[in-house]
């Protein structure tokens, strides 16, 4: 456990007007701090059982003005989130309240919580590794069902179990190394070469099976950048209403309404998307508007997914042409729109543009077809993929390079052996896999990255 930290505090709750406001307090004089400012008639928090709350009132103790009336609960170490005594007052939501109850406790002792603070002494005292603290925010930020189960998994140990487990078997086998080194008279160098290319080959398939699984983690995590892209006035702005079940987006008959990329996060068939609305691209000599069509094509650049929409009761003009072949390469969904109306596209010549990518076809002012756009989008990223194993996924790009880079290290271990490098010599990438494994949870994470980590997260958590 960390020894000498200050006591602090910060509000745990959002910023703004609610029915509670949470000032959480952790460390060795939380409880102290706390009874200073709280009453509670004749008893203390001192003298009360662990995880407990109790009714009381927040009291200024040098005017004795009474500042709001309070639930606090109060804990004791070790079984806490930080490991620390923690004490968190719940008393009435609003700026003003919480604010000052929150400068009150820092006048008595407390410090103001840095970013992620709560989290990092978690951490530092134990409690959770660093892939577990990375899904704290996970959860907070999860934009899905799909995303919060992933992230509540991990959250649960899944993943630092999985690569502790690695650990495990590395170390293992670095045993066995040391004691053909210390001791070549009991054991032959050839044997011991032949499990360590053994155990590699093993570690290094459930390493590539995590990074198989990688993309799909990543996804729920971040989301899929996703740019609806089409010709002026085909229904862009409509598809983002309907993705995000709300009037985002002016809708109208004029063309080039949408001047700007709007953003909107949506969940779509369990998959997040950031949803970009462009303007339509097309040529024009409204200053405005050109800006809007240069940024379009520049969210088409950056996309991981493209909805492109055209309007089946037109026949094809030369920007849907450009637009279907600006896309060919893209992971891409196919909306003809408008089929409320009568047809007037040329499927054949269309066909021969997109060869086998599906068309979906949609009315997005009926809502007629829009359903399987969810399913499509699923299609694209989760086909194949079972629920269950979704909580062991790697979620953000640190975990993946470090995968990737134990992989690599692995790589050069079972060369150094087919290439009949010394064994000792063989042995240092295999502990170069161990020590980027160990970063992974944390267990060899240098202090700069632990402290950047943390510095990510928001305030009070």
């Amino acid at each position: 456990m960390s020894e000498g930290l200050e006591t602090i505090a910060a509000i745990s709750t959002p910023i703004g007007e609610g029915g509670i406001g949470i000032v959480r307090l952790s460390g060795d004089d939380a409880i102290e701090i706390a009874d200073k400012v709280y009453h509670m008639g004749k008893k203390c928090l001192a003298d009360q059982d662990s995880h407990t709350m109790h009714y009381g009132h927040i009291v200024d103790p040098k005017t004795n003005e009474t500042l709001d009336e309070a639930m606090v609960t109060v804990m004791h170490a070790p079984k806490t989130y930080t490991r620390e005594d923690v004490v968190e007052i719940n008393c009435h939501g609003g700026l003003v309240v919480t604010d000052q109850v929150l400068r009150l406790v820092l006048r008595e002792g407390a410090m103001l919580a840095e970013p992620g603070e709560f989290t990092k002494r978690a951490f530092l005292n134990g409690r959770i590794d660093l892939t577990q603290a990375e899904a704290v925010m996970d959860v907070i930020r999860a934009k899905t069902d799909r995303s919060a189960h992933q992230a509540i998994g991990q959250l649960d140990g899944s993943l630092k179990r999985t690569v502790s487990d690695l650990r495990e078997e590395i170390s293992d086998t670095l045993v066995q190394v040391e004691v053909n080194i210390d001791y070549p008279e009991y054991d032959e160098e050839e044997i011991t070469l032949q499990k360590m290319q053994t155990r590699a080959t093993k570690i290094q398939a459930k390493i590539k099976d995590l990074l198989a699984h990688a993309k799909q983690g990543k996804i729920l995590r971040d989301g899929v950048t996703t740019a609806i892209i089409g010709r002026p006035n085909v229904g862009k702005s409509s598809l983002l209403n309907y993705l995000a079940h709300e009037e985002k987006a002016i809708v109208t008959d004029v063309a080039g309404t949408t001047r700007d990329t709007i953003e909107e996060y949506v969940n779509v068939g369990g998959v997040p998307l950031r949803l970009i609305d462009t303007a339509g691209i097309r040529e024009t000599e409204d200053v405005v508007e050109r800006i809007g069509v240069e940024r379009s094509r520049q969210a088409l650049e950056q996309a991981d997914l493209v909805l492109l929409l055209l309007n089946q009761s037109e026949a094809l003009m030369p920007m849907d042409r450009e637009l279907l072949d600006l896309t060919k390469d893209a992971t891409r969904v196919i909306l003809l729109n408008k089929t409320d109306l009568p047809t007037k596209i040329d499927r054949d010549e269309l066909q021969s543009l997109i060869g086998d990518d599906l068309v979906l076809k949609v009315s997005l002012l009926n809502e007629d077809g829009a359903e399987a756009i969810s399913q499509q989008v699923h299609d694209l990223f989760f086909a194949g993929q079972t629920g269950d194993r979704e909580t062991g996924y790697p979620t953000n790009t640190r975990q993946i390079d470090l995968l990737e880079k134990a992989d690599q290290a692995l790589d050069d271990v079972l060369m150094g052996i087919e290439s009949n490098m010394p064994i000792d010599l063989v042995q240092i990438d295999l502990t170069r896999s161990f020590e980027l494994l160990g970063e992974i949870t944390g267990e060899n994470a240098p202090d700069e990255l632990i402290t950047k980590l943390f510095s990510e997260f928001c305030l009070g958590k």
